[in-house]
């Protein structure tokens, strides 16, 4: 047997499923998108706040979806103290426990908002994704609905301000209390029937996916898909059926609210979740924000438990083409609602709160198929070639590309193998440099530089047929004094985004 020690596997690079590496371009529109909503919030008076991604796991509390394992959907760890830590489920929960731990030297009503990642430990799919970004803004200690109506106008602000023009998109409101009486007045009220209201909250929210006949095989025995899946329904009879069929499906609320308040008249919530919706409508209609903007919409569900009473949702209303070729409406890309339990579950004490959550990942695709997201200009580096080695060069060198940085020019200095000088220009071709600058011993001597028009020389290599037609045209290369060097790159760069707007003029 040879004792000569077997070579070490070469490590394999690879993600984990459910995770994305994120681009520059990406990283990008994130920053113009998230500085936009940030401005919307501050203009409101919200102000920043930032929690940890690790939570105590009984701090997320029993409210994840399917569940009331407190572990269940999160990815958890022991810490050395032998305490379940997990990795934030949303932003809601850990904004609860740091309102309660710091309740004393908080101002109420606290307006905050935060961005930042989530984690799910689910199965992921095409667009389901185990961490993404979420944005959102809370105000807690309001107890009354208009603490509700302003996020619902917030967020039609902020979609607006992200060029989503009106028309595209509206905000759907409900009331979790209306829901609660509807189910109530079918006798799915008490904690005997928690279960049951479960099973039919989730068939209430397959309405987009199914309609209303599918919901109603959904809230009966079951539904059976095309490929032969069985899901089993909620077990109500046709008569209840009927009833939470014609809840969810009121198109114009005005029209039915007297339907409404009979159908829920005489339970523990249903009247005040109808009065409260009414009232909600009131003031945004006195704001200004009409049905096209903000809709009383009984079909929003909302599938977290916490809700405790106003629940809305941002719909955007325009058509993408998804995997399949096929024309889809894009959907909910947010929502939020009313949860005055869950700071409570700390303090032994009511302590109101609402918010809502924007899906970052969801709403930058969106955006990016309006065109409305990544138009910001990032132009590449100016690239300092470097043509010798010694000391007195290459502090020449650095110093040019600093005085360009000092004026506010993007710029680097090439830090490979610099005795090729071929691939210098090649790499600032790959880059999509807008400038070289070339500085030999003869130019050093001189006291000048060479400044390369690298936008320029590609379109005149591609156009120029002969001698006459290069001297008209503008000059892809200049040498001029060292102290010149800066006006020259300021002058160049301003021609060539003059030509970037002659040519968007003319798509």
């Amino acid at each position: 047997m040879s004792d000569k020690q077997k070579k070490p596997q070469k490590l394999k690079a690879r993600l984990p499923r459910g995770f994305v590496d994120r681009s520059a371009s990406d990283i990008r529109a994130v920053n113009e998108m998230t500085s936009k909503i940030r401005a919307v919030y501050e203009h409101y008076g919200f102000d920043p706040v930032e929690t940890p991604l690790f939570e105590y796991t009984d701090a997320l509390g029993k409210f994840l979806p399917d569940s009331d394992r407190p572990n269940e959907g999160v990815f958890s760890l022991q810490d050395d103290d032998e305490q379940w830590m997990s990795l934030r489920y949303d932003l809601t929960a850990p904004l609860a426990r740091h309102v309660a731990e710091n309740f004393n030297e908080i101002q109420l009503p606290y307006r905050t908002y935060r961005a930042g990642y989530v984690f799910r430990n689910e199965k992921p799919g095409p667009g389901r994704f185990r961490q993404f970004m979420q944005f959102d803004a809370d105000t807690v200690g309001a107890p009354g609905v208009q603490a509700d109506a302003e996020m619902c106008m917030m967020m039609a602000d902020t979609l607006e301000a992200l060029g989503i023009k009106r028309g595209d998109y509206v905000i759907r409101v409900n009331n979790r209390k209306v829901l609660d009486g509807v189910l109530e007045a079918i006798g799915l009220g008490g904690d005997d029937k928690a279960a049951q209201r479960l099973n039919v909250l989730r068939a209430i929210d397959k309405l987009d996916k199914f309609g209303p006949e599918g919901v109603a095989l959904l809230l009966g025995a079951g539904r059976k898909d095309e490929s032969g899946d069985f899901t089993k329904g909620a077990g109500l009879d046709q008569g209840q059926i009927d009833k939470v069929l014609f809840f969810v499906g009121i198109k114009n609320y005005v029209e039915s609210a007297v339907q409404l308040a009979e159908l829920v008249a005489g339970t523990s919530k249903g009247g005040e979740g109808v009065e409260e919706l009414n009232f909600i409508g009131s003031l945004v209609t006195s704001a200004g924000y009409q049905s096209d903007r903000i809709k009383i919409d009984p079909s929003v569900v909302r599938g977290l438990e916490y809700y405790t009473g106003p629940v809305y949702e941002a719909e955007l209303l325009f058509d993408v083409t998804n995997e399949k070729g096929e024309k889809v409406v894009f959907g909910s890309v947010g929502g939020g609602g009313r949860y005055d339990g869950l700071v409570s579950r700390f303090m032994g004490q009511p302590v109101p709160a609402t918010g809502f959550s924007i899906g970052v990942s969801r709403l930058m695709t969106a955006l990016k198929n309006l065109g409305k997201l990544g138009t910001d200009e990032v132009i590449e580096p100016v690239l300092v070639t470097v043509m010798d080695g010694d000391v007195d060069a290459m502090g020449r060198y650095q110093r040019f590309t600093q005085q360009l940085r000092a004026a506010g020019i993007r710029a680097e200095m090439f830090q490979g193998n610099w005795k090729k000088f071929g691939n210098q220009l090649k790499y600032a071709d790959r880059r999509g440099c807008p400038i070289a600058i070339i500085q030999g011993g003869d130019e050093r001597a001189q006291g000048v530089v060479q400044i390369k028009d690298l936008i320029e020389g590609k379109r005149l290599s591609g156009e120029i047929e002969d001698n006459a037609s290069w001297r008209e045209a503008r000059v892809a290369q200049e040498t001029v004094p060292e102290a010149e060097l800066i006006e020259k790159v300021k002058a160049i760069l301003a021609a060539q985004a003059e030509d970037r707007k002659r040519a968007l003029g003319n798509v």
